[in-house]
């Protein structure tokens, strides 16, 4: 990263209570992450979101979470900065917006509304398949007619890196 300029943010978002392979499968996104030197964006509770978190802080990340209630304590461990916004799951669009892409691995009706304002706010989506929930449903998928985003989906982490890496041909060496 030059002199100036803002690090990538990358919004992680799936199950809050996954199985511990979806977690262990978030703590390598989160790895990835942090060695490309994106920083990691999350609703800061746990599951996918605290697997991403450690993964990133545990590489050397900056990890952010973002937490529906008013209590800074509830964000999970790993988080170097936590948002506490009072604003229950209204906090997704937050989530959302601070991000530069989104990456879902599974997810319930929560993700899928973090995908929606993805997609309307015209945010790149990038879904971690082979963990059910919405990042399996919405392989390469249109929400809309408004085009204003696209939804890609990868059956790996090294294919997810190159992905992201497609986006931001700038990121560093990882």
């Amino acid at each position: 990263m030059e002199k100036g300029q803002r690090r990538l943010q990358a919004a992680v978002i799936g199950d809050a209570n996954p199985g511990p392979e979806v977690v262990a499968a978030a703590e390598k996104l989160g790895a990835m992450l942090a060695r490309l030197g994106v920083t990691v964006i999350s609703g800061g509770l746990g599951g996918v979101m605290e697997g991403a978190s450690r993964g990133a802080r545990q590489a050397g990340g900056l990890v952010v979470g973002i937490v529906p209630s008013n209590r800074l304590q509830e964000a999970n461990p790993w988080c170097d900065v936590v948002i506490a916004t009072g604003m229950g799951q209204a906090r997704n669009i937050l989530t959302v917006l601070s991000a530069d892409l989104v990456i879902a691995i599974g997810g319930g009706a929560g993700t899928l509304s973090e995908i929606c304002f993805a997609w309307i706010h015209g945010r790149p989506i990038l879904t971690l398949t082979g963990w059910g929930g919405w990042s399996d449903r919405l392989q390469d998928a249109t929400l809309d007619s408004r085009r204003s985003s696209t939804i890609r989906a990868c059956t790996s982490l090294e294919e997810l890196e190159q992905a992201v890496r497609g986006l931001f041909p700038n990121l560093s060496a990882g």
